[in-house]
């Protein structure tokens, strides 16, 4: 062989494909302050639209009067739902089957509810023409804590559902019920119960909490009355569902909607769904005929937008002696808000909240879900997780904590010994999940021994003895996590949106020299697409990544997907993308064929391009393949080099992870410090090892910030009491703890590269984590359960009910 012929090796590494620690391309612009936001795009004569919110959370509208408003230099509009009445846009459908104010009609339902829109010549007219408008309420009692949603005497929220007996998901038992949801075998479920050596029962409450993205919700609308189309620029996650929804909702044919999507400061799921100021930005430049720029604030994101989470769960497992569960029977009262605005697939008002089962081999199991309106803001988002998952992940993993300290055994054994085996896989669970694969122990193994947990937990008791004995006041807690996760919404059998399915796509176009343009239907916040995908396609069809441009969130361009949130994108888009390519190298074999002059079958691929069979020295290269598809094609067929897959996905995919938290906490100061966290995730297939150890940082990150503070906290009478982040925990890098990540690969069977997806996982598996290690040091002072948050108040406020503190 010449020297210069570089080695397979050398081939395989100039492509930079799947497996490789690719650094990110976006980085680039980024770090040197090019990024593209929505805040950035400044048009010739663009006014600014702000918003008058109510300081009620629940309250009759008597009045609204904007004279003075109107005499402020700059104001030329203020806009309100009588104003929206005559274009029937005072109302709005949400994504899960309800309808949604606009702005204020005839009440309020939260605090910080849109009442009227002004529209200024700048930003500060638009605000000083909010103060100056006069809104006079009439205060109504309010309903915060959902137990009491559904009482006899509770006030009617919704006046406009008076006498609807069923909604979007079935019967309606009161006037502040959305839904009930059931699925299980509830009959086969009670009678493991009447059976069981050993059950517990405990509601375990996962509070309001809210995905806060760095870059707060925002938009451009530019309404050309000559050609009569509308362009927007805003913070969409789901660019093409938003252009759907806009269609539907202001009767603009959809070909005359153009919705862009670019650079995002994260979304975790805030910005799926479509808002007020989306609808009046819009409506203003149609007015106006001018463009209008809406941009929030922090406390307008917290106070108004799409919350996360919000579940209370009363959960039961029934066992044997012996810690082999038999049964499990969830109740969840969900807190909805004043609207359903779940971003969840139509079929589903309770989300995948019935992977509540988790990783473990439940023979019989019952769920029951009740949504229930409140005076709090709508949303129930996929806060860093698919639908409800974190949600039902936190739920059984508690669960099988408080099980084990009802047995008396370690919960890292209480799991071995329920968990399902690989050769059940694919698994159908109790509560209707096919799961795809999985090797649950050797996960749980690798951490165990990794972590020493032997020692860790001799330590620990070590430690409690020396408590006991006066010599120190730190507790120490290990919190075991072993979740499964359901994403990749998803099949068209079981996930749609506003009757669109769940698919996603992905367009690839091959240039004469080499290189390609690749557009998706996704749309990345942060998760690094244009580096990844462009490894997919190196990977599949030998072009080295640096020559891909991936594109995403321009509707006008990119093929139509259902965007990106709930780790979605690689299990979705990316099998949509590795099929696409998989039909331009299918290509490429016939030209490489037709120029060898041989059969297609006498053709192999190796690595970078196609080779006859026993005669390595006749290979054709993908870059010359591109030049030979514009020039000197078969007989026959078209010239060019592209392909288009839409791919709807056989079935979910179900990472899974196991995790441990080991934390020391100060009973007398409630202060704790995490001492150690260690994190193994089994994502199938890995795309780019360095990018899922960010996202994998970035969850856990939040994660941390969930159990140890973070929450949207009300009082009675409906203000939100953490509505910044003077209140609401943001962790900075002195708070963060140090990660330790690890893996093991199991690949899904019916993925095309077998990926799983990573995104939420660390969510989904830390924040129990986080809370069975604080309530694991609480145990041995006699606490069965402690709800998050585990802040240094509720840590001491626990001690001093255990009598740990004087």
């Amino acid at each position: 062989m010449n020297e210069m012929t570089p080695t397979r090796e050398q081939r395989t590494a100039a492509l930079e494909g799947m497996g490789c620690k690719r650094k990110r391309v976006e980085d680039i612009r980024f770090t040197q302050g090019k990024g593209n936001y929505v805040d950035d795009v400044k048009l010739p004569g663009m006014l600014h639209g702000d918003f008058v919110r109510s300081p009620h959370a629940h309250a009759r509208v008597k009045s609204i009067n904007s004279e003075e408003a109107l005499k402020v230099p700059g104001v030329l509009a203020v806009i309100t739902a009588e104003t929206l009445k005559t274009v029937n846009l005072a109302w709005m459908p949400t994504l899960a089957g309800d309808v949604q104010m606009v702005l204020a009609d005839g009440k309020v339902l939260y605090q910080n509810q849109e009442v009227a829109f002004v529209v200024a010549t700048d930003r500060y007219a638009a605000d000083d023409g909010v103060a100056k408008v006069v809104v006079e309420y009439d205060a109504l009692p309010v309903i915060i804590d959902p137990f009491t949603a559904m009482a006899p005497d509770a006030p009617v929220l919704r006046e406009d559902l008076a006498g609807k007996t069923s909604g979007a998901h079935g019967p309606r038992k009161h006037h502040n019920h959305i839904f009930e949801w059931t699925v299980g075998d509830k009959e086969l479920t009670d009678a493991a119960f009447n059976k069981a050596d050993v059950t517990i029962k405990e509601l375990i409450s996962y509070h309001r909490t809210h995905p806060s993205p760095l870059e707060t919700c925002q938009c451009v609308c530019s309404f050309d009355k000559i050609k009569g189309e509308l362009t927007i620029w805003g913070t969409f996650q789901a660019p093409h569902v938003i252009r759907t929804v806009v269609s539907l909702i202001a009767k603009l044919p959809e070909q005359k909607i153009h919705v862009i999507s670019p650079d995002i400061g994260g979304g975790f799921g805030n910005k799926v769904g479509a808002y007020p100021g989306y609808i009046c930005a819009a409506v203003a430049s149609i007015v106006t005929g001018k463009p209008v720029k809406w941009v929030e604030d922090r406390i307008e994101n917290l106070t108004a937008t799409s919350f996360a989470r919000d579940y209370h769960m009363t959960t039961e497992i029934a066992a044997t002696k012996e810690g082999r569960v038999t049964g499990l029977r969830v109740h969840v009262l969900a807190d909805h808000g004043a609207f359903d605005a779940c971003a969840d697939p139509s079929k589903w008002p309770a989300g995948f909240f019935n992977i509540v089962t988790g990783s473990y081999d439940f023979p019989v199991a019952h769920l029951a879900v009740d949504g229930v309106y409140s005076n709090k803001a709508p949303g129930g988002v996929a806060y860093r997780c698919s639908f409800r998952v974190t949600e039902a992940a936190y739920c059984i993993e508690r669960a099988m904590d408080i099980l084990a300290q009802k047995l008396g055994m370690d919960p890292a054994e209480l799991r071995l010994k329920n968990f399902v085996k690989p050769e059940q896989f694919p698994y159908h669970s109790a509560l209707g999940w096919e799961y795809d694969s999985g090797d649950y122990h050797t996960a749980m193994h690798k951490m165990m021994e990794s972590t020493d947990y032997a020692a860790l937990r001799k330590e620990q008791v070590e430690k409690r003895a020396a408590f006991k004995r006066g010599e120190t006041r730190e507790i120490m807690g290990l919190g075991v996590s072993f979740f499964t996760e359901i994403v990749g919404a998803g099949p068209s059998k079981n996930c749609d949106i506003l009757g669109i399915a769940m698919f996603d796509s992905c367009e690839i176009r091959m240039h004469p020299t080499g290189a390609g343009i690749a557009r998706m239907g996704t749309k990345s916040q942060g998760q690094g697409h244009e580096t990844t995908w462009a490894q997919i396609i190196a990977t599949e069809i030998g072009i080295p990544a640096d020559n891909i441009m991936v594109e995403e969130g321009n509707t006008d361009t990119a093929p139509y997907g259902l965007g990106t949130y709930g780790s979605r994108s690689t299990p979705v888009a990316g099998a949509a993308i590795a099929m696409a390519a998989r039909k331009i190298k299918a290509k490429a074999q016939m030209i490489a064929a037709y120029k060898l002059e041989v059969h297609e079958d006498d053709l192999e691929w190796d690595i970078d391009g196609f080779r006859v069979k026993g005669l390595p020295e006749k290979f054709m290269s993908m870059k010359d393949i591109c030049w030979a598809a514009y020039n000197s094609v078969p007989p026959g067929m078209e010239p060019g080099l592209e392909a288009v897959s839409y791919y709807d996905p056989p079935n979910m995919t179900y990472p899974f992870g196991a995790y441990l938290c080991v934390m020391d906490i100060d009973v007398d100061t409630g202060v704790y410090k995490v001492r150690r966290f260690y994190a193994l995730d089994d994502c199938g297939t890995r795309i780019n090892p360095m990018i899922i150890e960010g996202q994998v940082h970035g969850g856990l990150t939040e994660a941390f910030a969930i159990a140890m503070g973070q929450e949207i906290r009300y009082d009675e009478t409906g203000n939100v009491v953490t509505g910044s982040f003077m209140d609401f925990f943001m962790p900075t890098a002195v708070e963060t703890p140090h990660w330790e990540t690890d893996f093991t690969v199991t690949p899904s069977p019916h993925h095309p590269i077998g990926a799983k997806g990573v995104g939420e996982s660390p969510n989904v598996g830390g924040v129990p984590a986080f809370s069975n290690a604080v309530n694991d040091a609480f145990s041995f002072l006699g606490s069965t359960h402690i709800q998050m948050p585990h802040d240094y108040w509720r840590n001491w406020k626990a001690a001093k009910a255990l009598g740990a503190v004087a």
